[in-house]
C-alpha cells in the first residue's frame, strides 16, 4: 500500500526508524538503532536514503544487516525505493558504543557474584568421555527453548566446540577492545581455536598446538570473561579441560559462584577419575550438582542394550559425591549414538538434526530440567540495607 505524495516526509521517516528498530545486529544481538547504527533518514518522493554505520571495516555481518536494513525500510509504506548508504564508525562512535554496552562501567569480570547469569561449569576427570559434545549440545538444545546461551571453551589444549559447533575458522569481531563472540545455532561461543592461526592455509585451527603454563592459562580464561562481550545471558556454559589442573583452579577462583557437572561414562574406572574433578570443584567453593553418564550403552536391533562401556558409573559417581547437606544426583544417562558422533564431526547438533534419536532426547531432557531451575542469591548482593 503507498501512501499519498502529499503525506509529510517526516512521517515516513518515522516510520522507517520504527521499522529499524526491529533489525537486530547478529552479532551483539541488539536493535541497531540502540546500537547508533543508523544515521541520517531522508525520504524524497518515496525515495529513502539510509545512511548505515558498520561497527568496524570488513565487519562479517555487512552483508545480513545491509540486507535486512533494505527489507526492512522497504517494507515501510510510503516507501517507493531504497538505498542504503554504508559507512563505519569512527573511532569516537566504537568507544562511544562499547561504553554504552558495558553500562558506563569500567572494564571487569562480566559474571561476576552479583550476576543473575547461572553458570554451568562441565568438567570431567579424563578425556575421551564425550565431555565436550555434551556441552555443546546442551547449549544449542537451552537456546532451542528460548534461553540466552553462552558458552567459554576453556579446554585450551584440546578446543573442539567451534568445530562441533560447525563454525571452525571463524573470527571474533573486536570492536576495539572489546570483542564480539560469533554466534552459532543462537549460542554465543568464544574459544582460543579461534585465535590460533592455522599452520597453512586450508588446514583446521584444530591442527595447531597449544602450549601454555599455568600463569598464561589464568590470564587466558580471564580475557575470555572481561574482554568477551557476551551480553545479558540467562546461562553460560563453561567446557573445561579435563583433570584437575590449572584452568579448573582458575575458574574456582574467578567464578566461585558456578554450578558443576561432572560428565562420565559409565566405566567404574573412568567414574572414579571424575568424581575427584568434582572434590577439586568444591575445594574452590563451587557446587556439585549433578553427575550425566555418557556412552550408556547401544541400542541393538533386538531390542536389547549393548553395555559397551560398563554400567552403574554414573550413579557411583554421584553417590560418592553426595554429602549429607549437598546430595548430588545422576541427571541424565546419555546412550551411545552414531548420529550424536556424526554430528559433532559435521559440526550439526544432534538435537537440532535428529531430536528423535534417542541420545538428543535425554540432552533435550536434561536441558529442560537445567532450564527451569532457579537461580540461586547465595554470595550475591541484593542492594537492601538496614534503617
Amino acid at each position: 500500500m503507498t501512501m499519498p505524495e502529499t503525506e509529510p516526509a517526516g512521517a515516513v521517516e518515522a516510520r522507517i526508524r520504527v521499522a529499524l528498530a526491529r533489525v537486530i545486529d547478529p552479532e551483539i544481538r541488539r536493535p541497531i538503532t540502540e546500537l547508533d547504527m543508523i544515521g541520517a533518514v531522508v525520504v524524497d518522493a518515496g525515495a529513502a536514503t539510509v545512511d548505515l554505520k558498520l561497527t568496524i571495516i570488513g565487519c562479517p555481518a555487512a552483508d545480513t544487516i545491509e540486507r535486512d536494513v533494505s527489507q526492512a525500510v522497504a517494507s515501510v509504506p510510503g516507501v517507493r525505493s531504497t538505498t542504503v548508504a554504508v559507512s563505519v564508525m569512527s573511532r569516537e562512535e566504537r568507544t562511544a558504543l562499547t561504553e554504552k554496552l558495558r553500562g558506563g562501567r569500567p572494564k571487569t569480570l562480566q559474571f561476576g557474584p552479583e550476576s543473575l547469569t547461572r553458570i554451568y561449569a562441565v568438567t570431567s576427570g579424563k578425556g575421551g568421555v564425550g565431555k565436550s559434545t555434551l556441552t555443546a549440545n546442551l547449549a544449542v538444545a537451552l537456546a532451542a527453548r528460548g534461553l540466552r546461551v553462552g558458552i567459554v571453551d576453556a579446554d585450551v589444549f584440546g578446543f573442539s566446540i567451534p568445530g562441533i559447533l560447525g563454525i571452525d575458522g571463524v573470527k571474533p569481531t573486536q570492536v576495539n577492545d572489546m570483542i564480539l563472540p560469533p554466534v552459532a545455532h543462537d549460542v554465543k561461543v568464544i574459544s582460543i581455536g579461534m585465535f590460533v592461526p592455522s599452520p597453512s592455509p586450508g588446514q583446521a585451527a584444530q591442527n595447531t598446538a597449544v602450549s601454555w603454563r599455568g600463569p598464561m592459562l589464568h590470564r587466558t580464561i580471564q580475557q575470555f570473561l572481561t574482554d568477551v562481550y557476551f551480553g545479558d545471558l540467562d546461562i553460560l556454559l563453561l567446557d573445561l579441560p579435563p583433570g584437575t589442573g590449572d584452568v579448573a583452579i582458575s575458574i574456582g577462583q574467578l567464578l566461585p559462584q558456578s554450578e558443576v557437572l561432572v560428565v562420565t561414562t559409565p566405566q567404574p574406572a573412568a567414574a572414579e577419575v571424575a568424581e575427584r574433578s568434582g572434590l577439586v570443584a568444591r575445594q574452590t567453593g563451587q557446587r556439585v550438582i549433578g553427575v550425566i553418564e555418557n556412552m550408556a550403552g547401544l541400542a541393538q536391533p533386538d531390542g536389547s542394550i549393548l553395555q559397551l562401556f560398563g554400567s552403574g558409573g554414573g550413579a557411583d559417581a554421584a553417590a560418592r559425591l553426595s554429602t549429607d547437606d549437598q546430595p548430588v544426583p545422576l541427571l541424565a544417562s546419555i546412550p551411545l549414538s552414531v548420529p550424536l558422533r556424526e554430528g559433532g564431526d559435521a559440526g550439526e547438533p544432534v538435537v537440532l538434526a535428529h531430536p528423535e534419536d534417542p541420545a538428543a532426547a535425554a540432552i533435550l531432557a536434561l536441558a529442560a530440567t537445567l532450564a527451569v531451575r532457579e537461580r540461586g542469591l547465595a554470595g550475591r548482593k541484593l542492594g537492601l540495607s538496614v534503617s
